[in-house]
């Protein structure tokens, strides 16, 4: 049957409670984030037998993630969307059609909106996902440019094209310029200011001719603070322009207080946050170069060992604002590749699974149709169709991962660093954005070789001891058993 977004879309929010039940409507690469205003009028046991539906991660603070996969979560989206803004036939006795109340322009959420949000969330919870909300939306772009910057690379360095090759940096290179105005923009809207006023503070970040500006003693350069500097700009200037909001008259508001707002955040920027955020950039690029040079095989076994359980929570999305400063300092972020063998390591102990439960057809084919998202980096419909719910499948996926994480940080001891020009893909859509400091070349084959050790030892771990020891495999012929016993089985 042919797939329908409308309808997977129509089906999960039904079973959300109704278009009423829903405050909110966002996406990443994979997931569906809905915010809701009764978490407990959805029913997650409906979602997960919804069609599509490959997992749920509750946020705990009023969010619902529906994983869906690459390509399928933007139709599904813009699906929602459009039922969300829909009005029902006359006599309907659907959800109710009101859609979620729309805000004014330049207002963030109200009290009455936010308060289902924090119910059972914590405050750093809740921070790293508005956080990651700032940085989400940018990851396509940081894609596109990262593989035209890389592209163009192999052209400068082979001497092709030279006269297209000045054409290509101006693409590649324009957004990664003013990523700061992007970043301020976004801060702004998610945490309630105006977003235009929050792109032009940041903007000050990157504009040139702050460099004739003098603080602390020394010139400041364009760019100094990065994007942690917009995103702390945007944030001053969101509270500046509430605190005007509340004081300034009502005839005067249009006039005083985006002037207020950029002045006085401006200000602030240029002679205490830019070289504030500078200083905090400089210790990321610093720390995770020390980290790799010093601990490297370690560190990444680390990295490489817990990074399914981020994934399976959500919060891996917190690293974002990291790997942008690193791509910002370096030109690649040095953390991805070791992030991604926990990728490896889930697609080693699928085909573990796969050759020991030989009888299990529905599993094996739910992992014959995950295992391309899976080797391409996406690692949801193995993590919820496969290891997860068998249990001791999924520690051992992180044990290739670990593996893979070691290898990679190993080389980068020895002086060799590997590292990604964009963040996003993981797995073998990562190899066009390899770069490293011993040519894309050296990066490619140490990355390659943390692949094959991720995929050996999640396999070789996933086969040894990811199963009972006494009695055979469950399988779903014997005695057609769900795969939440199975995972009981299991552990």
């Amino acid at each position: 049957m042919r797939y329908d977004p409308l309808s997977t879309a129509t089906a999960v929010l039904t079973r959300v409670g109704g278009r009423a039940n829903v405050t909110s409507v966002a996406h990443c690469m994979t997931r569906l984030r809905l915010g809701l205003a009764d978490p407990a009028g959805a029913d997650q046991e409906a979602l997960r037998a919804v069609p599509g539906v490959l997992g749920l991660v509750d946020g705990g603070d009023g969010t619902l993630q529906i994983v869906l996969g690459p390509g399928v979560v933007t139709e599904v989206t813009a699906a929602v969307h459009t039922l969300l803004t829909r009005p029902s036939p006359e006599g309907s006795t659907g959800p109710p059609t009101k859609p979620p109340p729309e805000r004014p322009a330049g207002q963030g959420a109200g009290p009455d909106e936010e308060e289902p949000r924090r119910r059972g969330a914590t405050p750093v919870r809740t921070s790293l996902r508005r956080i990651a909300n700032v940085f989400l939306p940018l990851i396509p772009a940081l894609i596109g440019c990262g593989i035209l910057a890389g592209l163009n690379g192999l052209l400068l360095n082979a001497a092709w094209l030279p006269g297209l090759t000045p054409a290509l940096t101006a693409v590649a290179s324009a957004f990664m310029a003013l990523i700061a105005v992007f970043v301020g923009y976004n801060t702004a809207k998610e945490f309630g200011g105006t977003p235009v006023l929050g792109g032009a503070v940041a903007a000050v970040v990157v504009y040139p001719g702050v460099a004739k500006v003098t603080a602390f003693g020394t010139h400041l350069v364009p760019g100094q603070g990065g994007v942690l500097g917009a995103l702390a700009a945007a944030l001053l200037a969101t509270r500046v322009e509430r605190w005007c909001r509340g004081r300034v008259p009502g005839a005067l508001d249009v006039l005083l207080t985006p002037t207020v707002t950029v002045l006085v955040t401006g200000l602030a920027t240029l002679y205490g946050l830019m070289y504030a955020a500078g200083v905090v950039a400089s210790a990321i690029g610093a720390a995770a170069n020390w980290l790799l040079a010093t601990t490297g095989a370690a560190a990444g076994l680390v990295l490489g060992g817990l990074f399914l359980p981020l994934v399976m929570l959500g919060l891996h999305q917190a690293l974002i604002p990291i790997h942008t400063t690193l791509i910002e300092q370096q030109g690649y972020t040095v953390l991805l590749p070791l992030l991604s063998m926990a990728g490896a390591g889930q697609v080693g102990a699928a085909l573990a699974v796969y050759v020991r439960l030989r009888h299990d057809v529905p599993l094996r084919t739910t992992i014959r149709s995950a295992l391309p998202a899976g080797l391409l980096g996406v690692g949801e419909p193995l993590i919820y169709g496969v290891s997860l719910p068998l249990g001791r499948p999924f520690l051992t996926a992180c044990v290739g991962g670990a593996a893979g994480g070691a290898f990679v940080g190993f080389f980068a001891m020895l002086g060799t660093e590997v590292g990604a020009t964009a963040i996003g893909p993981s797995g073998w859509a990562l190899f066009p954005l390899l770069a490293g400091n011993r040519g894309p070349g050296m990066a490619a084959a140490v990355y390659g070789g943390g692949l094959l050790t991720g995929y050996a030892v999640g396999f070789a771990a996933t086969f040894l001891f990811g199963f009972p020891r006494h009695g055979r495999p469950p399988t779903t012929r014997e005695g057609k058993r769900s795969r939440a016993d199975a995972r009981r089985t299991a552990v």
